[in-house]
């Protein structure tokens, strides 16, 4: 593959405006920002929410705005980078994905309103009743100076699962390297699926083995964390994996820059001092944060996430905005699997809020990261606020710390239809599966 003008953005959204002209209707009931995982999931379910009470919907009541064409299946990329899948499986058109009755502006937010009632695009004003903010977030490759270079270059061994144009690079470079200095990295702070830099790595390593060329190959995980992974239970396990496979940890090592000529990465430590270490094979995971139309908005908290209360995903100060997903603020794993969750607790709560009624759905917080350990092995990490473990399966298959081949095709066969055949359309909750929960 080639990358001579490929210009790389976030892999939420392409800002630029699509070329489909944007509906008329500048008013609807309800207004959806963002066409992700969590957007297109809380439209559907509202339409069928509607439907389950009886009550009508007209086309146009409900608006998705996003400027995208095509629609991703993120957590498939790591199936991508490790050579298990095609990236067009888990690509959609946009148009494809919008829910029946739907009305979609194919058009970029520029500025929120939220005294008013409206936003402004990058076509015109739209004014709304309720708004549901699910934009994701920023995946900032530009942050780290020569990134962007190195990623365009075949002959660079710098990847990145992060990105449509960049996913299929790592699969290359991991069956390139015969030996050498292997290198994944993981920033500081918030990243959408915190456990994907080191799924790639035990991917990689896996195949390194499979191949017979391990032994002539240094694996290293370099994270701005302190640790493998934010839930005790799962980090201890983590570490013991990879100290019984001889991986070296620079934890508290954050990625500043990278120089493609020389091969040499270069790390800042929290006291101030820098760490350069050369690479043959480097994959990256890009500082990533709140979208700049989320932070300046008045949306936002000091952070830039969209501020809203943790458990019943309205915003603290206007009551007639809710958000989920990447883009809010409620402190748990940013991940699909979150958003599984968060959907039908949102849609419950906008719909009582429209009748006025008490907001009595709540989120506790769970997500799940599905965490490949290798071929034909999983760690299914499960979690709720406060890093507790929430273990769905471990009735029958005993502690979730322990990687088997069952969780592993969950993740490689399961998910990917439960997402585009049941997710997409408002029928899947999560680890509840096609049972819709339920709120007394």
């Amino acid at each position: 593959m080639h990358f001579l003008r490929l210009k790389i953005s976030s892999p939420v959204r392409r800002l630029a405006t699509a070329a489909t002209a944007a509906p008329s209707s500048s008013h609807h009931k309800i207004v959806v920002v963002g066409g992700g995982a969590g957007g297109i999931a809380v439209a559907a379910q509202i339409r069928r929410a509607f439907k389950a009470r009886g009550q009508t919907l007209s086309a146009g009541d409900i608006a998705i705005v996003d400027p995208a064409q095509s629609h991703h299946y993120q957590p498939g990329w790591t199936l991508v980078g490790s050579g298990l899948s095609n990236k067009d499986a888990f690509k959609r058109s946009m148009t494809s994905v919008i829910p029946a009755g739907v009305t979609h502006h194919p058009v970029a937010v520029t500025s929120f309103s939220p005294s008013s009632n409206t936003i402004t695009t990058s076509h015109d004003t739209l004014s709304y009743d309720y708004l549901v903010v699910a934009t994701g977030l920023k995946v900032n490759f530009s942050a780290i100076p020569g990134l962007e270079s190195a990623l365009q270059q075949n002959e660079s061994g710098v990847s990145s699962i992060y990105s449509y144009d960049t996913v299929d690079k790592v699969w290359k470079d991991i069956h390139r390297l015969q030996n050498g200095k292997a290198i994944f990295t993981q920033p500081v702070g918030a990243i959408k699926c915190a456990g994907a830099p080191q799924k790639i790595m035990w991917m990689g390593y896996s195949t390194w083995k499979t191949s017979g060329v391990l032994d002539a190959i240094q694996t290293t995980f370099a994270t701005g964390a302190p640790s493998m992974f934010a839930v005790e239970k799962y980090s201890k396990a983590l570490d013991r994996l990879r100290q019984e496979r001889q991986v070296e940890g620079l934890f508290t090592h954050n990625l500043t820059s990278i120089d493609v000529d020389t091969r040499v990465a270069k790390f800042s430590r929290p006291d101030g001092t820098t760490v350069e270490r050369e690479y043959d094979f480097l994959h990256v995971v890009p500082p990533q944060g709140p979208l700049d139309v989320i932070r300046q908005s008045p949306l936002a908290d000091a952070a830039g996430w969209v501020e809203v209360n943790p458990a019943t995903t309205q915003h603290v100060k206007f009551k007639n905005v809710f958000s989920l997903g990447d883009c809010s603020s409620m402190p748990n794993s940013k991940t699909a699997a979150a958003i599984t969750s968060q959907a039908p607790v949102l849609v419950h709560n906008l719909l009582a809020e429209m009748d006025g009624k008490q907001l009595n759905a709540v989120y506790d917080g769970y997500a799940s990261c599905p965490l490949l350990t290798g071929h034909n092995e999983l760690m299914l990490c499960e979690f709720k606020y406060g890093g507790v473990p929430d273990e769905t399966f471990a009735w029958i298959a005993g502690s979730q710390d322990v990687p088997r081949r069952a969780f592993y095709h969950l993740k490689k066969d399961v998910f990917p239809r439960a997402y585009f055949d049941y997710h997409m359309h408002g029928r899947w909750f999560g680890r509840k599966g096609l049972l819709k929960p339920t709120f007394t």
